[in-house]
């Protein structure tokens, strides 16, 4: 008795030191993928940053209207980008602190509980119309009012921003014919758009006048009574004035003379907003007429926005099967490669045919209305079978499925129940497959210097053969140029 209790106590050891080992590696795992995952917002905030200090120095470079325009929304395009990757990694450390909680608390395996797929999601077609008042717009009367604007459209960690559009009483809409496509969205996402606007008749070289009255007054009150005058009149990297009160630690937005976009509308789309049509959505308008980048927005936004699940597009489960259809003879089975895809069960003659884009032999409808349940077992394979009826004109169609194995059959029986769940949460997107085109890459620079990207206009001024530019040649310099072109590469 005392040898087989000594025996079961060494095995019940031998088993708890495999599980401690078990879970020794699944953590090692974990932790390697919350570091890799930590370690690439990283890299995303170290390049921002350096793609805004370089918007710093050619913002700071520019006499061009134009090329200041397109330098600051670049420079607010990074600062945005930044503040978004911190408050993801913030999250991303908050979740991996309550995991770490989770796991010492107790000692059961992964949390059970199904997450919906993800899918994408793409906004297109935005229109915003205006509403000019009649005198401006029909009788042409009044100050010519004119505004650079742009979007900023933003759903998780996933930033994009539109082409600048100068809007003047000419136009009745303002018309962003950018296709964006978000790749890693779940049904729970929420995109937020903004609309920014810069008045563009400011005079962008009063910056400097704040400086010539500082220097006049250092130099009439005396060196150290001047000095500190100046410091308190040209705020800088970390000041309250440029960084709107912040903290240094939130890596704050350096002060550069010159345009400065400013946030005029903005609007929040989730699921419910999913149509596949052309669709006009609320807008929250910021500032007022008294503002100099005001413009006589109507108060709505029309876009297109559709989402592609990836239960729609992409199989979920495929695998051999042996069919049975409603009213055959209880033998006559049929054997079938099945895959699981969109709102069907496709089934073919060989898995061959799967990969040759060859019709499928016949297809089993899997939608919100279909029922599947798991049948006696056979009393001859010790198999389950499952059965998967739907209404055909109000009568029920049943086919019964089986497999080879138990072991088939349960992981079957799951991916039916993922696919339920993820079309449960996903809602009208599952009802057909929603068209998404892909993004058209950038307009290559053209011939005209004006018409071309920030880059392109400034790369020549490096060069003294160029005429009829305002900046000097070494104005721009080699290191902004390098900045400037991996940021429009990596575009």
């Amino acid at each position: 008795m005392f040898c087989r209790n000594q025996t079961a106590r060494a095995t019940v050891a031998r088993g708890s030191a495999l599980e401690m080992e078990i879970r020794r590696g699944k953590f090692r795992k974990s932790v390697f993928l919350e570091t890799s995952q930590d370690s690439d917002i990283q890299k995303k905030i170290d390049h921002e940053i350096r793609m805004r200090d370089g918007a710093c120095k050619l913002l700071a470079a520019c006499s061009q209207r134009d090329q200041a325009l397109e330098a600051a929304k670049s420079l607010q395009t990074c600062s945005t980008r930044i503040m978004a990757y911190m408050s993801e990694l913030q999250r991303m450390k908050e979740a991996q602190v309550m995991q770490k909680v989770t796991r010492r608390s107790s000692d059961a395996g992964p949390m059970d509980g199904r997450l919906p797929c993800k899918g994408k999601v793409a906004i297109s077609d935005l229109r915003i119309p205006l509403m000019w008042k009649d005198t401006e717009y029909f009788k042409n009367k009044g100050e010519l009012h004119r505004c650079a604007v742009f979007c900023l459209l933003q759903l998780g960690g996933e930033i994009f921003d539109t082409d600048m559009v100068i809007v003047d009483r000419t136009l009745t809409d303002i018309c962003f014919d950018n296709a964006i496509v978000f790749t890693d969205a779940s049904p729970g996402f929420e995109l937020r758009v903004e609309l920014y606007s810069c008045c563009s008749e400011d005079d962008y070289s009063a910056g400097s006048t704040p400086r010539k009255l500082a220097s006049k007054l250092s130099s009439s009150l005396g060196r150290s009574s001047g000095k500190k005058l100046r410091a308190s009149m040209e705020p800088g990297a970390c000041s309250p004035v440029s960084n709107g009160g912040a903290s240094p630690l939130l890596l704050p937005v350096p002060s550069v003379p010159g345009p400065k976009y400013h946030l005029l509308a903005h609007t929040t789309l989730s699921l419910s907003h999913v149509q596949d049509s052309f669709r006009t959505h609320d807008l929250t308008i910021s500032g007022n007429e008294e503002c100099s980048y005001w413009l006589p927005l109507y108060g709505s936004v029309c876009c297109r926005l559709a989402a592609q699940p990836l239960c729609m597009t992409q199989q979920m489960m495929s695998g051999c099967l042996k069919v049975k259809q409603c009213g055959a003879d209880p033998q006559s089975w049929t054997k079938v490669h099945a895959a699981l895809k969109g709102s069907s069960l496709f089934c073919y003659h060989r898995q061959e045919d799967v990969e040759a884009n060859v019709e499928p032999a016949f297809t089993i409808a899997i939608n919100k209305e279909t029922r599947i349940r798991a049948s006696e077992k056979d009393p001859q394979s010790k198999v389950q079978n499952i059965c998967v009826s739907n209404q055909y004109g109000g009568e029920e169609v049943t086919h019964t499925l089986t497999t080879d194995s138990r072991e088939d059959t349960h992981r079957w029986m799951e991916a039916f129940w993922q696919h339920f769940y993820d079309m449960s949460q996903w809602k009208q997107c599952c009802d057909d497959l929603m068209k998404i085109e892909l993004p058209s890459p950038r307009k290559p620079a053209p011939a005209t210097p004006k018409q071309g990207s920030l880059y392109h206009e400034m790369a020549p001024l490096a060069t003294p053969s160029c005429e009829g530019l305002l900046l000097q040649d070494n104005a721009v310099s080699a290191e902004i140029r390098a900045l400037l072109s991996s940021y429009y590469n990596d575009r």
